[in-house]
């Protein structure tokens, strides 16, 4: 499939017909670019007017604070995107850094002429909005997960969220043990140790980013 197609299937083209697609592709001054993993896309203090619009692979937002402590704020996968609340603010100065979590393809665009108008910018407008609306839903759901008392507590809170976002008990998590210790902004061997406490009580399997979610239980707090 042509990335053409693959991007009418985004979000963020939804509505936006063949016709207008290379249109506004020229007025959003598209560019594609690929990234190895580690690598930074953006650096915490730049200032960018343009958004990225993830083809491949996997970004993430990470907070780093004085002492060199990183936490995961937010992450993208193939046909998500990021530094779109940055793009409509030009000017505004980063506070994360964004990082190719695995080797990465972005498509990067600039926001602000669809946002005057023209060829499929009032789509694509409401599509942005949509998306930053879900960003916002997103940070809501993390901050229900950061306020639990323990580590245990904020895991089963993500991986409940997890499950109900799958539709089942068993599904895959797009972080690995460093990643959702960051995400989660706990120690990786207090998580570890918390996992294999579930798994023996009878609360879950796991075998790396696959989990499998057995019982009910009551909440803790």
């Amino acid at each position: 499939m042509e990335v053409s197609a693959i991007l009418l299937h985004t979000a963020l083209f939804q509505g936006i017909s063949q016709q207008e697609f290379p249109a506004l592709l020229t007025q959003l001054n598209a560019r594609r670019r690929q990234y190895d993993k580690g690598a930074v896309i953006l650096h915490r203090g730049d200032q960018t007017a343009r958004l990225g619009l993830v083809l491949s692979g996997t970004v993430h937002m990470v907070k780093e604070d004085f002492w060199g402590a990183r936490t995961i704020v937010g992450l993208a996968r193939p046909g998500e995107v990021f530094a779109e609340s940055y793009a409509c603010l030009p000017g505004a100065v980063l506070e994360v850094s964004v990082l190719a979590a695995a080797d990465t393809e972005i498509l990067f665009l600039d926001a602000a002429p669809a946002l005057d108008g023209g060829a499929g910018g009032a789509q694509f407008s409401r599509n942005l909005l949509a998306m930053l609306a879900g960003r916002n839903l997103t940070l809501t759901r993390k901050i229900g997960h950061m306020a639990r008392r323990s580590i245990r507590d904020k895991l089963l809170s993500y991986l409940s969220a997890q499950a109900m976002q799958a539709g089942g008990p068993e599904f895959d998590i797009p972080l690995d043990r460093q990643q959702l210790a960051d995400y989660l902004a706990v120690d990786r061997s207090a998580l570890s140790a918390a996992l294999g406490k579930l798994r023996d009580e009878g609360v879950l399997t796991f075998r790396k980013n696959h989990f499998c979610l057995l019982q009910k239980l009551e909440h803790t707090d």
